[in-house]
């Protein structure tokens, strides 16, 4: 069966290999620290909360705002009234950049 190596010679193809094990290796560990760095995040997330508790309910309330505003869009678009919610993030309220249309 023919396929797109087949006209390289063995050390054309070897080095292809080679740059294929590097790629694959280079992506996992691009993967790995996303997961260590996104485990650090949780954890800090997790410590503020519990250490501020009107921090949490703060965010619970701008989260449920949030939902809330979410799901009138959606009842927008599903009922198909006239347009869609236009309603900013409840977040970019408060904090610039953040969540904006």
């Amino acid at each position: 069966m023919y396929n797109q190596y087949d006209d390289l010679s063995f050390s054309e193809q070897l080095h292809l290999t080679e740059e294929e094990i590097r790629r694959r290796h280079n992506q996992q560990m691009f993967l790995r620290r996303n997961a260590q760095m996104l485990q650090q995040e949780l954890e800090l997330e997790d410590e503020l909360l519990t250490e501020n508790p009107e921090l949490a309910q703060a965010v619970h309330a701008f989260n449920m705002q949030e939902i809330q505003s979410n799901q009138r869009g959606v009842q927008n678009v599903l009922g198909s009234q006239e347009s869609a919610s236009k309603e900013q993030s409840v977040w970019s309220k408060f904090f610039l950049g953040l969540g904006g249309r």
